[in-house]
């Protein structure tokens, strides 16, 4: 009977064997990041592209009518109580918060625009996704343009404006905000893009499950129903 040789791993073949997975991964990576199915697709692109153009389009266009048309404190109540238009330049980000900080706002949307396309490029056959997507490059593109050119961004809507807070609630809340309705915030089209896109996309992704999970799903109930 002959004894078993054990076989000897050496350090340099061990460091060999984590350059190729390194190596390897990096060119899993890099496909990922190179991925051009949806640049290739001409439905997603015009759903992705199309929207934000469209979007977009509307944004500046709304903000171009508040310029000619609304003077600094004149009001336009177009549904009295519900919904006025008067225009407004607001320096910080939505809600007036990070008043001043331009260049920290301009930065964060180039970071979001590059985020977007690559969550565009990975979106496979979904033209919801890629819709909402695009709400949401529109909603980027069109507060970051004001940010560069104006230095501040363009508002003009302001919703529910005769709706106030009972005084029992009034009372609780900071200075001035009990006293100036429920939403005392002035808004525009992109900031509209944004929300409405971030509402649609977090709900999107509790109905959504992709393909991959519902085969690993009916593949465990199979294992499961063999047991």
């Amino acid at each position: 009977m002959f004894a078993s040789e054990t076989r000897r791993t050496w350090p340099h073949q061990r460091l060999a064997g984590l350059e190729v997975q390194r190596f390897s991964g990096i060119l899993r990576l890099s496909s990922m990041l190179l991925d051009t199915r949806n640049l290739r697709s001409p439905l997603a692109m015009l759903l992705f592209l199309g929207t934000t153009v469209a979007g977009l389009v509307l944004d500046l266009w709304t903000k171009w009518l508040a310029v000619q048309h609304l003077k600094p404190g004149r009001i336009i109540q177009f549904i009295p109580g519900w919904l006025h238009f008067t225009y407004t330049e607001n320096q910080g980000a939505v809600f007036g918060l990070g008043q001043g900080q331009r260049w920290l706002f301009v930065g964060v949307s180039v970071a979001a625009i590059a985020f977007l396309t690559f969550l565009f490029l990975h979106s496979d056959r979904r033209p919801f996704y890629q819709f909402l997507l695009g709400l949401l490059l529109a909603g980027v593109l069109g507060n970051m343009y004001d940010r560069v050119v104006y230095g501040h961004v363009r508002d003009m809507i302001h919703a529910l404006p005769g709706i106030h807070w009972p005084p029992w609630i009034a009372r609780h809340l900071p200075v001035g905000l009990g006293s100036s309705g429920v939403f005392p915030w002035i808004f525009n089209i992109a900031d509209s893009l944004l929300c409405v896109g971030v509402f649609l996309m977090i709900v999107y992704s509790f109905l959504h499950r992709p393909v991959e999970q519902r085969q690993e799903i009916d593949a465990q109930m199979n294992t499961d129903g063999h047991k």
